[in-house]
């Protein structure tokens, strides 16, 4: 079974997946993670500045590439180096939207992606899954919240980084990142149209998690 939950950044796709995982005894996975690992390796060579070579330098960074998750998808490796803080960092946040727009990371990555749910039960959350990597998933959902709220999440992952973020900054980067999302021209940001969309602004994770096992639970009456 393939449960596919879609949403833009901070709308709680992640938290939810794992607790869904979790309860289900089903595998996650993080494939906005897999976008980092890129991102961060790309920030790595070039210090954020882009340039016409950059799909070049995507190819060769992605041909010696061997992603591993452990802790059922809790934590992300890259030929054997831990990267799960790393990842996570504004910087990154910052460029991933940009990486994910190539064409070459995204087929790489798609491909990585239905390799690791061949013999599993799965749940993975993105901006696509629903659409593009698992049109066919059982279920599929799609989590909203305002950039208010969103940001204001943020700012608890960032500060436990030992980042110090800006609310109204994060508000226009996390506003900023929805349109590059939502407008690029590979897979982009959208609701499927059998997703079920819940909008998480008031609610707690706990509350989320219901009505999704709720609405899983229907597909096995």
């Amino acid at each position: 079974m393939k449960i596919a939950i879609d949403g833009p950044a901070a709308s709680g796709k992640s938290t939810t997946a794992k607790l869904i995982a979790n309860k289900l005894g089903f595998v996650y996975i993080d494939s906005g993670a897999m976008f980092r690992v890129v991102t961060l390796k790309w920030l790595e060579k070039t210090a954020g500045l882009k340039s016409d070579n950059d799909e070049s330098l995507l190819d060769s960074i992605l041909e010696n590439f061997n992603l591993q998750f452990s802790d059922n998808g809790n934590s992300i490796h890259l030929n054997g180096e831990r990267l799960d803080d790393q990842i996570r960092k504004s910087v990154v946040s910052q460029h991933v939207s940009y990486i994910a727009s190539f064409k070459n990371v995204r087929d790489f990555l798609l491909h990585q992606q239905r390799k690791l749910a061949q013999a599993h039960d799965v749940v993975m959350d993105g901006r696509d899954i629903g659409t593009v990597v698992f049109p066919d998933a059982e279920i599929k959902f799609f989590l909203l919240a305002s950039a208010k709220t969103r940001a204001q999440r943020r700012i608890l992952d960032l500060k436990a980084l030992g980042e110090d973020p800006v609310l109204e900054i994060l508000i226009n980067e996390i506003e900023k990142r929805d349109q590059e999302d939502s407008n690029r021209e590979i897979a982009p940001l959208k609701k499927a149209d059998d997703a079920i969309e819940i909008i998480t602004d008031d609610k707690t994770k706990d509350e989320v998690l219901e009505t999704m096992l709720k609405e899983i639970g229907k597909l096995k009456v």
